[in-house]
């Protein structure tokens, strides 16, 4: 049920694995090129430059899944159980996109977008919703609207891509949060 031989398969699982790499990488070299006494308002613009890359090309990541989703076969297992699944798909959606938005209101631009690494760090850690239930909210938040887009569309190959993107994530946060929790030691010292 899935067109492994597809390009735009290919070019979609390669995207998904580039966006965190990409990323993780400008985040770090911001961290690692702009000096501790750089004026605060360079800092904000390095943060918002990194904000604007990681926003475009996720956008276009999702782009690319749903194109990939549309472009593969259907599978309808359920097909009595089409409106029951779709209904599910919707409210999986909007689960993930409270967990994605309260996180971003709670973290603002610089909290979301790695402004730490650009020199901006949050006084205190986020530990109210929807941090008080999950580690990672809004990776978890964007991983299900994949999996609600995948069951919408009765997708095995969203199914698949969702699974890429969530593995994608686990392994950005294995260098994320401990160069995270670095800066802020350092930062305490």
């Amino acid at each position: 049920m899935i067109h492994f031989n597809d390009p735009l398969l290919h070019y979609t699982c390669f995207t998904i694995v580039l966006c965190p790499v990409i990323w993780n990488i400008l985040a770090r070299l911001c961290y690692k090129f702009i000096p501790k006494n750089t004026p605060t308002y360079i800092r904000y613009i390095a943060c918002y430059l990194l904000t604007i890359w990681i926003f475009s090309f996720s956008s276009y990541r999702d782009y690319l899944i749903r194109k990939t989703i549309q472009n593969q076969p259907k599978l309808i297992l359920f097909e009595d159980y089409y409106y029951l699944i779709e209904f599910i798909a919707i409210v999986i959606f909007i689960i993930g996109q409270i967990f994605v938005f309260s996180s971003f209101y709670k973290l603002g631009i610089t909290g979301t977008f790695l402004g730490d690494y650009c020199g901006i760090l949050m006084d205190t850690p986020v530990t109210t919703f929807p941090f008080n239930v999950l580690n990672n909210p809004m990776y978890i938040g964007s991983t299900l609207s994949f999996l609600a887009l995948a069951l919408y569309y009765s997708s095995p190959v969203g199914i698949l891509l969702t699974i890429e993107v969530y593995i994608a994530y686990r392994i950005a946060l294995l260098f994320e949060e401990p160069y995270t929790k670095w800066i802020y030691e350092q930062k305490n010292k």
